[in-house]
C-alpha cells in the first residue's frame, strides 16, 4: 500500500494546480538517461520499451518520441492512452541511491509526423547529450539519407495521473505517492 507524501514534503500547488514534486523525484526526471514506457496491447497485456524522456515541468508533461519505422508504441497509445513510465535504471545519472519512480499517466500522439526538431529543440538537445554518437550520425549527409526514416518522429506526450516513488530504490518498502486530478 502506498503512503501519502510525508508532512514535511513541499506540495504547494503550481500555477495549474498540480502539487510540486519532491526534489529527489525531479532530479530523477532530469538526470536518468532512460525510462521504460509501458503501453497496452490489443489484448490488454503490458509491453515496455526503453526511451529517453524529457520532463517539461512548466507544461507538467513528459515528451518522448518514436520513429515511424517503429510504430507499435504509437499504435498502442492511440488505442489506449493509459501508460506508465518507470525510472529504475540509474546508470550514468550521477545520482547515488536514487528513488525508483513510477509515473502512471495518459498519453497522446501528436497528429503529424515530424522530420524537423522545431518546437522540440530541448528534446533533441537531451537526446544528443545522452547519446552523443547520434549527433555525429546526424551531421553526416549520407547517414541522414540512409536513416531518414529514423528522424521522422511521432511525439508522445504523457501527463501524469499518479507518481509513486520508493526512497533509495527499495521495493520492499511502501512507495510514497502523489495523485493528480484534473
Amino acid at each position: 500500500m502506498a503512503n501519502e507524501i510525508p508532512a514535511n514534503t513541499d506540495t504547494s500547488t503550481a500555477r495549474t494546480g498540480m502539487p510540486s514534486l519532491p526534489p529527489e523525484v525531479e532530479e530523477v526526471f532530469k538526470e536518468f538517461r532512460t525510462c521504460e514506457l509501458s503501453t497496452l496491447t490489443r489484448d490488454g497485456s503490458p509491453v515496455a520499451w526503453p526511451l529517453i524522456p524529457l520532463w517539461r515541468p512548466q507544461e507538467e508533461r513528459f515528451v518522448l518520441t518514436t520513429s515511424i519505422g517503429l510504430p507499435r508504441k504509437a499504435s498502442n497509445v492511440r488505442r489506449d492512452g493509459r501508460v506508465s513510465l518507470l525510472f529504475s535504471e540509474s546508470t550514468a545519472s550521477g545520482i547515488e541511491n536514487p528513488p525508483t519512480v513510477l509515473v502512471q499517466g495518459d498519453a497522446e500522439i501528436a497528429g503529424e509526423v515530424r522530420a524537423s526538431p522545431a518546437g522540440f529543440e530541448d528534446y533533441w538537445e537531451r537526446i544528443f547529450r545522452v547519446q552523443p554518437a547520434g549527433k555525429m550520425y546526424g551531421a553526416i549527409a549520407l547517414m541522414r539519407y540512409l536513416m531518414g526514416w529514423y528522424y521522422m518522429r511521432l511525439y508522445i506526450s504523457v501527463r501524469p495521473r499518479r507518481i509513486l516513488w520508493w526512497p533509495d530504490g527499495d521495493p520492499t518498502k511502501a512507495p510514497l505517492k502523489i495523485d493528480y486530478v484534473g
